[in-house]
């Protein structure tokens, strides 16, 4: 085939190609476009277009800058979605040329099908982006393993995320409660909103107000000029994640009941109230049920808490995961830290798994980094793990013996330094300031103490 010799050949295949000149008249017609509209070739030569096909929107494209123009046509049944191009000769225009691009309904449906399906894919491309970029760290993926909790966990989530109530969700420490709760605020409506977190313990009780609420201008010393929003008001239109609402002082429970009511907060110092839409999850490694009964924590505020309860299973309870999870840690910890590791003796697996894991995922991740930097090859072997565990009588508690058992003499200071602590705040009726001053110590101190040695109100009770 030779380009000089077949360029017939080649503009008979193109379909519906027709081609004026200056004055409007046909100059060329290939046999599919006449077959297609129904005129013979030859005797169409020369005459108008409009002689031609009547429905024709050429001549328009003689005149002006507009080099191309794509256009539809209806006629006798027929159907073309065609493009018109400017045919310029030293940059006058000579003539329009047209060719079709489609030339049935069906082409079209199907064309309109793969363009619809391309848009879905990209939209969604663009809300995983936006979402990552303005939202959570973490989504529902980020939760590893198949065992049947983990199945029933992500259903809960799933199910949650559907709906505009109030999530608790409970579970033991190092369970991963705040990677559900982002999970939920990803699934949900509110994804492109503001995800905000807030601890309750992370901060001394005369603040927390202040920083839930907000305050206005001169509502205290020290308040910033034109006052300071408050979380409430952050997480407008989105999500507020309230840590350890367990510890959250009883003093200020009402106050959160009230928003949970009414949709209002009363920031520091303001006598207006002010509306807000924050759906709010809060998470706690303690059955509140128990402390309402200790009086610990309010009832009222218990059941507007626990409209949509989810209770993250501890890894003791879903051990079966426990590969698919070191697996995972392994996989990002290679990144972080430079390392190769590609492989994991299945009697490191037999020895993780016979421990009962206290500390959850998050003391399992640490086992497996404290192990990873030990490695030098590909493989994770047990006799790595040996480097940083042993096992005592029953086989069921490892412990860190680097440095001639410095983790036993820590253990011990801690158990001294948590009996003091919890003595000292009995003394005090559990007022905390009294409690620091008499320790010696600041405030924010002594509560990052108790956070620590996992001190709560009810081993302060009487």
């Amino acid at each position: 085939m030779e380009l000089g010799k077949d360029y017939k050949l080649f503009l008979d295949h193109i379909c519906g190609l027709i081609v004026i000149d200056q004055q409007g008249k046909v100059v060329y017609i290939n046999d599919q476009c006449a077959d297609y509209i129904k005129v013979d070739a030859q005797r169409s030569i020369g005459k108008p277009i409009k002689k031609v096909f009547a429905p024709s929107t050429m001549e328009k494209l003689l005149q002006g800058d507009t080099a191309y123009h794509t256009n539809f046509y209806f006629d006798e049944g027929r159907m073309s979605v065609s493009t018109q191009v400017q045919l310029k000769k030293e940059g006058t225009v000579v003539g329009v040329l047209e060719y079709d691009m489609l030339q049935d309904l069906e082409s079209l449906d199907d064309l309109l099908e793969k363009y619809a399906k391309s848009l879905r894919e990209e939209m969604k491309y663009y809300r995983e982006q936006v979402r990552d970029f303005k939202s959570t760290k973490y989504s529902i993926n980020n939760i590893i393993g198949s065992s049947k909790k983990v199945r029933d966990l992500k259903r809960q989530i799933e199910l949650s995320a559907m709906s505009n109530s109030t999530v608790l969700i409970t579970g033991e420490t190092g369970t991963g409660k705040e990677l559900v709760a982002h999970s939920i605020h990803n699934l949900s409506v509110r994804a492109f909103s503001e995800f905000v977190k807030v601890n309750s313990v992370g901060m001394p009780e005369s603040l927390i107000e202040s920083e839930l609420f907000g305050y206005v201008e001169g509502a205290f010393t020290g308040a910033k000029k034109g006052g300071k929003k408050g979380k409430f008001q952050l997480a407008d239109k989105g999500t507020l994640f309230i840590d350890e609402i367990n510890q959250m002082p009883l003093s200020l429970q009402p106050k959160l009941l009230r928003v949970l009511q009414e949709g209002e907060i009363d920031p520091v110092g303001s006598e207006k109230s002010l509306s807000v839409d924050a759906r709010i999850i809060a998470a706690t490694n303690q059955d509140l049920s128990k402390l309402v009964k200790e009086g610990d924590f309010r009832e009222d505020l218990f059941y507007r808490l626990n409209v949509f309860p989810i209770i993250v299973p501890p890894l003791r309870e879903r051990i079966e995961d426990l590969p698919a999870l070191v697996e995972n840690k392994i996989r990002s910890l290679n990144i972080e830290m430079g390392k190769h590791i590609t492989k994991v003796d299945e009697n490191v697996y037999e020895r993780l798994c016979d421990y009962d894991w206290p500390g959850n995922i998050r003391e399992l991740y640490n086992v497996i980094e404290r192990a990873m930097n030990f490695v030098s090859g590909e493989i994770l072997t047990e006799e790595v793990l040996d480097v940083i565990l042993f096992r005592n009588n029953n086989g069921k508690h490892p412990f860190y013996h680097m440095e001639n058992g410095k983790h036993l003499i820590e253990q011990v200071r801690n158990n001294a330094e948590r009996e003091l602590i919890i003595n000292v705040l009995k003394r005090f009726n559990n007022n905390r300031t009294k409690a620091a001053q008499y320790l010696g110590i600041a405030r924010p101190l002594l509560y990052q103490k108790m956070k620590r040695l996992n001190i709560t109100n009810r081993d302060i009770s009487f």
